[in-house]
């Protein structure tokens, strides 16, 4: 019995921790899935339509967070190269291509052209179909294309309302767990575009919205130079963005899948 019990509380720690590391790593499952059901909505009928056969009737919603979901299975570990980028200041993604790993861009096109080319089988076209989903929003995760040396901000260790956590995490869950709405209550709520706005907003490739992400990653980084006690200050000021950057990884997602199925 006690051996029972023992092996239950192991089980329960594991679990726990694998939690744990899964929402250290990027956009927690509301970020993710947010990012998918704005996405959605922004897909053409016909994109829709093959997208959802495809996934047996499941929305790209739910194959959001499937990338993570993975981690834990020694088969796709050559996989975690794939959720991030680092790009040294002053440097173009083009520039350092050829002495990069794999990465969340080179995930992104070699997810585009799978899909793109008519001999991927449909179990495989399901598998990079909710890779692409996953990694265009840790694209626009902005720690995700941070730091090599911090690892993405993971090694800056701050509080956030008193509690212990890292500058990663912040912008990984933190906030919007504080925000506390669903991933449909959080795209509904979305800014109004106007079709200008949004044509905008897709302008560009992987390539280039790395490098917003990574603009934005420097100011990021300077917010916690001088204060790394964050609360509602922080929420105030960053927030909005955070929305943002969910927003234009939904609309971005929509642009690359209506181009492959619509």
């Amino acid at each position: 019995m006690k051996k029972q019990i023992s092996l239950s509380l192991l089980f329960l720690l594991i679990s726990m921790t694998s939690m744990q590391i899964f929402a250290n790593e990027d956009w927690g499952q509301n970020g993710h899935r947010t990012t998918a059901q704005i996405a959605q909505k922004h897909l053409s009928k016909k994109a829709l339509k093959r997208i959802t056969k495809l996934l047996d009737g499941n929305t790209i919603a739910v194959g959001s967070t499937f990338a993570d979901e993975i981690k834990s299975d020694k088969a796709f570990r050559g996989y975690s190269k794939w959720h991030y980028v680092n790009i040294p200041d002053g440097k173009t993604y083009a520039e350092i291509e050829k002495d990069l790993e794999e990465n969340v861009v080179w995930g992104i096109e070699e997810c585009i052209n799978k899909l793109q080319s008519k001999d991927t089988e449909v179990k495989d076209q399901q598998f990079y179909l909710k890779m692409l989903v996953h990694l265009v929003g840790d694209l626009h995760q902005p720690m995700h294309v941070g730091r090599a040396e911090d690892r993405g901000g993971n090694d800056i260790k701050v509080e956030w309302f008193g509690e212990k956590s890292n500058l990663h995490r912040v912008w990984d869950s933190n906030m919007i767990d504080s925000y506390d709405m669903s991933f449909t209550e959080l795209s509904a709520h979305a800014q109004q575009l106007s079709k200008s706005e949004i044509s905008k907003i897709k302008q560009g490739s992987a390539e280039t919205w790395a490098l917003e992400s990574q603009s934005l990653a420097k100011k990021i980084y300077e917010s916690v130079e001088d204060n790394r006690n964050l609360g509602y200050r922080y929420m105030y000021d960053w927030f909005p963005q955070l929305k943002k950057q969910l927003q234009k990884g939904g609309i971005r997602l929509a642009k690359i899948l209506n181009e492959i199925y619509g």
